[in-house]
């Protein structure tokens, strides 16, 4: 099993470990970042998915470079499948949303919203008879407050951002355009491999001048919402969700056999995080068009990121 469970390297500065990437901030105003296996789930680790961290780095870097013309991203270099290098930035303190779709299931999403009955959510007015899944009639952004401190996020009005200090009018026009012009290149993309991009979020940070840069990833099956698309038409008119990458298959067989917040985790099963990896990886390939291949260079995929960091680093 190749797995990348940690990137701790003590030789490198201002290390943050989140919960699936390690982080390291360099002198030169960059930051290392590297995404481990780890899968992430009821704020916990559940569990490592072999090639998970490659796979999500490579499909957002496919993103990245095929937005690049939208507008400026964080991306610096890629020393390592795993590892990108990215510009520092102040993230802003909104998370924006953007849904193609009445869907969702957490309790921000329009679908949980609109069936409590609400019509009028995050500015915006939706009309009387929608059925689950069903298109809406433009792209919506449904921004969230983002709660650095582990407290909930909570539904925004575009009024309400700016009112509150969270951003400047100009800095929310400029999130706006850039988020729908994304998520439009991000559907016609998909459109042409066969998927429906059903909702998405984006993280936008400034640099030292204020410029409003696209950060941490884009369009990757952990931030984004995809659809079969040859499976929407009937599966909207039978009432059930179409068919998509479901790689939640250990959350929910955690969540059947304990309460993932408070008891132990039990051992996961080998063959479960195989089909997730397998998972991971077929996304990938309808996503980008591309086949995946592993890197297996050195003895563990520790080795290899170590070698390629360091690589990298002596040669600036």
């Amino acid at each position: 099993m190749r797995i990348l469970s940690d990137a701790v390297f003590p030789e490198l500065p201002n290390h943050y470990r989140g919960k699936v990437r390690e982080n390291y901030d360099l002198p030169d105003g960059t930051r290392i970042i590297i995404s481990t296996d780890r899968l992430s789930a009821f704020d916990r680790i559940l569990a490592c998915i072999p090639h998970k961290g490659e796979v999500l780095t490579q499909t957002a870097r496919y993103w990245f470079e095929e937005t690049r013309d939208i507008c400026p991203n964080h991306v610096v270099a890629y020393p390592d499948p795993a590892v990108v290098v990215g510009k520092r930035l102040d993230i802003l303190p909104v998370e924006v949303v953007v849904r193609g779709y009445l869907a969702g299931t957490t309790g921000t999403s329009v679908l949980t919203l609109y069936k409590k009955g609400q019509r009028s959510m995050y500015g915006l007015s939706l009309p009387d008879g929608m059925k689950d899944n069903q298109k809406l009639p433009n792209p919506i952004i449904t921004p969230t407050s983002k709660e650095f401190d582990g407290g909930h996020d909570e539904p925004l009005t575009p009024d309400e951002i700016i009112g509150r200090g969270l951003l400047t009018s100009g800095q929310w026009e400029t999130l706006s355009r850039y988020a729908l012009a994304l998520f439009a290149r991000g559907q016609q993309k998909a459109a042409e491999r066969g998927l429906i991009l059903v909702d998405t979020k984006y993280e936008f940070g400034t640099d030292e001048n204020g410029t409003i840069i696209l950060a941490d990833e884009i369009h990757t099956p952990d931030s984004s919402r995809y659809w079969i698309a040859a499976s929407y038409a009937e599966a909207f008119e039978k009432g059930e969700r179409p068919q998509s990458f479901d790689k939640d298959f250990v959350r929910a067989w955690v969540a059947e056999r304990c309460d993932p917040y408070k008891d132990e985790i039990p051992a996961i099963p080998q063959d479960l995080i195989e089909a997730t990896s397998k998972v991971y990886i077929q996304a990938y390939e309808a996503i980008t068009g591309q086949t995946f291949v592993p890197d297996l260079g050195e003895a563990s995929p520790l080795e290899r990121v170590r070698k390629n960091v360091f690589s990298y680093l002596n040669q600036k």
